[in-house]
């Protein structure tokens, strides 16, 4: 990675995407929570490619997935994320990079294979994530390039990273660094059960201010706070005092800022396809407005508008120029 500045630079997951289509039927059959990521070990993940119907396979990964939003907007991003090097880690490397995107992370040579999350689409959208964490496990705090942190606007951190040990430290190494260099720190949730698992950390993260920045949809805030009420769980995180962005599917998202709540509604879209990735391509569109120095209304609907592609068709990556599509809705 270079000295250069770089809008965003993002830690996450390194998976490579197998999507499927199927019924309701198959996720009773195969025990699977609906809507929920689910991690699995490789038996499981053989077996339960073997089940699937006929999958597409493309790369994926939540941070990752929001960094390659970002470039297509025009932004300058940058990934640390641990591969094998194997053919699906060439593939994976190759994708992201030819999005212009940095990724200087040595491959891993030995261990695990690159991981591979399984994503079985309902008819109704929804997706419901099994994931393999293979290679990502690798991750360590030797993977955390210094200079590339320092060089970033905002560092954007993958909730799903809590999973490994080490990558939890080169997690919290990366937030040192960027801190140290008078950069910005950014965490999405990730999923409702993940912060099941760590809320207590993640509630530290906030309110020890490692994080300056919170993304989170509508379930993983309510799990946050542990309540059942949505206005609930908004006061709290208000009282928390830091700038947050919350999604709440077709009823739009909103932003807590230190002036108050920015709401804005969602693009309309024909029919949702597929809403893997609509979160990690909101969080793009509002750190491209963020970082280019738009007003916060504006950054939530560059979000909306990246959302709204991705969900129109399968897969986490954008089909289109996200940079082309705004420009068209006026938004650049």
């Amino acid at each position: 990675m270079t000295s250069t500045r770089t809008d965003v630079l993002a830690l996450g997951n390194a998976i490579v995407d197998v999507l499927a289509s199927a019924e309701e039927d198959f996720l009773i059959a195969q025990k699977l929570t609906k809507g929920a990521m689910m991690l699995i070990d490789e038996a499981r993940a053989e077996s339960l490619f073997a089940a699937m119907g006929p999958a597409r396979i493309v790369s994926g990964g939540s941070a990752a997935n929001t960094i390659a939003g970002l470039a297509s907007f025009g932004g300058k991003g940058a990934f640390i994320g641990k591969v094998r090097a194997d053919e699906l880690g060439k593939l994976y490397r190759h994708d992201l990079t030819s999005l212009g995107v940095a990724f200087g992370t040595a491959d891993a040579t030995e261990g695990p294979a690159t991981a591979r999350s399984f994503i079985i689409v309902t008819p109704d959208g929804e997706r419901t994530m099994n994931t393999y964490l293979g290679a990502c496990q690798g991750l360590s705090l030797a993977d955390v390039d210094e200079k590339a942190v320092e060089s970033a606007d905002i560092v954007y951190l993958e909730g799903y990273l809590w999973d490994p040990p080490a990558a939890k430290e080169a997690f919290r190494k990366a937030s040192e660094i960027a801190h140290r260099a008078g950069g910005r720190v950014a965490i999405t949730l990730s999923d409702s059960f993940c912060v099941d698992r760590y809320r207590d950390e993640f509630i530290g993260l906030i309110r020890n201010r490692t994080v300056d920045l919170v993304f989170a949809n509508e379930h993983e805030l309510k799990s946050l706070y542990q309540t059942a009420d949505f206005d609930t769980a908004l006061s709290w995180l208000r009282s928390e005092n830091i700038l947050a962005v919350v999604t709440r599917s077709e009823k739009g998202a909103l932003a807590v800022t230190p002036d108050g709540i920015v709401e804005e509604p969602v693009f309309p879209v024909e029919r949702v396809v597929d809403a893997t990735g609509a979160g990690d391509l909101f969080a793009a569109g509002f750190l491209y407005g963020l970082t280019s120095g738009r007003e916060t209304r504006d950054s939530l609907r560059l979000g909306a508008l990246a959302a709204a592609e991705i969900i129109s068709h399968v897969g986490a990556r954008p089909d289109v120029s996200l940079k082309t599509l705004a420009g068209n809705e006026g938004l650049l």
